[in-house]
């Protein structure tokens, strides 16, 4: 087996019951755009970024229950894989603070692999495919659509990031929006950019249609 088989087979067994958002096709675009920065970032580790962007949900403690144990099992399958433990130290490292709950806390310096990781995964977290996987994981956690009386949050922080009441349009504007402006390479700005305006038309529209305007 190859290494990224062996890899893949570790992330489908952690995420192939997810109903979330954070399945394999997840994880299949984000290893995609990851290949698409790459090509553009020749100086970064390809083996390592590939790697993270595999791997970067199958410790996330909103999907699995005990995070030390399925830590360890993912390093256990980078060992199985033929990874370097240099290489494990990068990639765990990159997974450990490339989340949007993480930044809350403060700036996360990542390296080179870990910013191409981070935007291929904010990516696919905003436009069409975006406000798909948001409905995904709302209504997996019974999460009401909408409450003209519930406003966006605006001041989040890593601890009341999950564990406040919300609505699944808030979280529009309290994550998602904000993320183009976060993009750390050119290409991925680029591309953010468009799904920016995806994003924008479908709430005005929302919008509309709740007010029974459209």
């Amino acid at each position: 087996m190859t290494e990224e088989t062996i890899l893949m087979a570790h992330v489908q067994r952690v995420l192939a019951a997810d109903a979330s958002g954070h399945s394999l096709d997840h994880i299949q675009r984000v290893v995609a755009t990851t290949r698409t920065l790459l090509a553009q970032t020749p100086e970064a580790d390809a083996r390592v970024a590939v790697a993270a962007a595999m791997l970067h949900d199958t410790y996330d403690d909103k999907l699995v229950a005990d995070v030390p144990a399925a830590k360890a099992a993912t390093q256990a399958a980078m060992t199985a894989a033929g990874l370097r433990a240099t290489e494990q130290t990068a990639i765990l490292t990159i997974i450990d603070h490339m989340s949007f709950k993480h930044s809350l806390a403060g700036h996360q310096v990542l390296s080179l692999e870990g910013q191409l990781v981070q935007d291929a995964d904010r990516l696919d977290a905003i436009g069409a495919i975006g406000i798909a996987r948001t409905m995904m994981y709302g209504g997996a956690h019974a999460s009401k659509l909408y409450d003209p009386a519930l406003p966006p949050r605006t001041a989040l922080t890593a601890a009341t990031y999950r564990n406040e009441e919300s609505t699944i349009i808030n979280h529009f504007h309290e994550k998602l929006l904000t993320l183009a402006a976060q993009m750390n390479t050119p290409a991925a700005k680029r591309i953010a950019a468009h799904r920016q305006q995806v994003m924008l038309d479908f709430l005005a529209e929302f919008t509309a249609e709740w007010q029974g305007q459209s």
